[in-house]
Parts: structure tokens; sequence; C-alpha cells
């Protein structure tokens, strides 16, 4: 499918507000549904991305991601189906001998390496109830610094560790081969991607806000240096 082409294109999607963004709650790996806001940002998302043709396209083990990714593809003229590989259990959900008409289904990636930001003992909590509790202050730092992680959570770094590599093992290498590639998931998720392709400091990314149903489009140049970079409204 990618096959002469020596660019590449690499969509990045925060999932839809979901319901615990209206309620103002901490969600972190709680896995809730989107609100009817939410599902409307995923459609307009799938309205703007509805003439892109992915090869291929990766999302998190979260319904909020997932749902998105359903309602952009949905809409999209050049994916007929799609297949869904749980990472964690590839062995058997790629256990079949491929048939002719299997090369046009789109991949669809499952892994929880892109999900959420962990928020530990702050998930399900209100915000401003919980500034209330703890302090404005030690939920300002819990929430916007680059190191400090919440009671029993990930801090951005944390999630770095394991959303980077994943980038350069299973993502970075479709770019390479000039695929054009679609990744559903999370604010920090996709935060800490985007810090790694654009070379941003932890202050950079910690100042970056990644609004829900944008998406964030890069190109990549055949040795997979991004040339170009837009966000479509």
């Amino acid at each position: 499918m990618a096959e002469g082409r020596k660019t590449s294109r690499l969509t990045l999607l925060r999932h839809g507000e979901s319901i615990w963004n209206l309620q103002n709650r901490f969600t972190g790996w709680v896995d809730v549904s989107l609100s009817p806001h939410g599902m409307a940002e995923a459609q307009q998302a799938g309205e703007l991305l509805a003439d892109e043709r992915f090869d291929i396209a990766f999302t998190s083990t979260l319904l909020r991601a997932q749902d998105s990714l359903y309602e952009v593809l949905k809409q999209n003229r050049f994916c007929n189906h799609y297949v869904r590989v749980h990472e964690q259990s590839c062995e058997w959900y790629e256990h079949f001998t491929p048939g002719e008409g299997d090369a046009s289904e789109l991949k669809i990636y499952v892994s929880e390496k892109l999900n959420e930001r962990y928020y530990g003992d702050l998930q399900g909590l209100n915000k401003d109830w919980a500034r209330q509790h703890f302090g404005e202050q030690q939920v300002h730092l819990w929430r916007r610094s680059y190191d400090i992680a919440p009671p029993h959570g990930e801090s951005l770094k944390m999630t770095a560790a394991r959303t980077i590599p994943y980038y350069r093992e299973r993502i970075l290498p479709c770019l390479q081969r000039g695929e054009d590639v679609l990744v559903v998931a999370h604010g920090n998720s996709l935060r800490s991607i985007i810090m790694h392709i654009e070379g941003m400091t932890p202050q950079q990314i910690i100042d970056y806000e990644l609004p829900t149903g944008e998406p964030h489009v890069y190109r990549f140049d055949k040795r997979a240096r991004i040339f170009d970079k837009y966000t479509l409204k």
C-alpha cells in the first residue's frame, strides 16, 4: 500500500471528550466512555480525515480512544474493513493464514503502552475537590510537573518511559517504510510522543496543550525526518 512512496504521514488524535472530562474528574486508566460532545468531536475528526488513506493504526486499550478511532474510520472512504490486533496476545489474534482479501484490511494495533497517564490515588476524584483537599500547589505539581508523580501513579516522565520506546519500536518503522499512520490515544501519552519527535524539552511539553478531537499531522521524508506539521480544525 505504501510501495514507491518517499514520504510518510503520522496523524495523532486525542480522543473526544469523555464523561469524566465533562465531570472534571481525574480519569487515567479508568475505562470511561465518550460524552455526547466527545462523540461529536470524534465524528468531526472523521470528517476532517475522510479522504486520508491510512496504512496502519494504533490505539490504547481504553474505550474512549478506541471509540474515537472507530468513529473516524466509519467516515473514511478508504477503510472498508479492519482487524484489531491485541499486542499482548498477538500470537493468538494473528494466528491465521491470510487470504487474498486480507491485504486491504486496515490493521489496528491495541496496546496499553499508549494508555493515558496513570493517575493513581487521584483517579475518580473531582479536580476541584482534590485542590481543596490536597492544596492548589500540590495538585498543580502532580498535574503539570514533568517528573513528580501523584501517589501510586505516573509522572509524565514515567509515561514517556513506556510511550517513546513503543513509538521507536512499533510506529517509527512504519514511517520509515513510507506508510501513513494513525494513532488515536490520550493527552499525556500523545504529548510524550510529540515531545520526542519534535525534540521538546520537559518544560516545553508541560506548557503544550493538546485539544480533544483535533488531528495533529506530521509529514516525514524518506529518512523519517519531519518536514511539515499542521493541525486540522
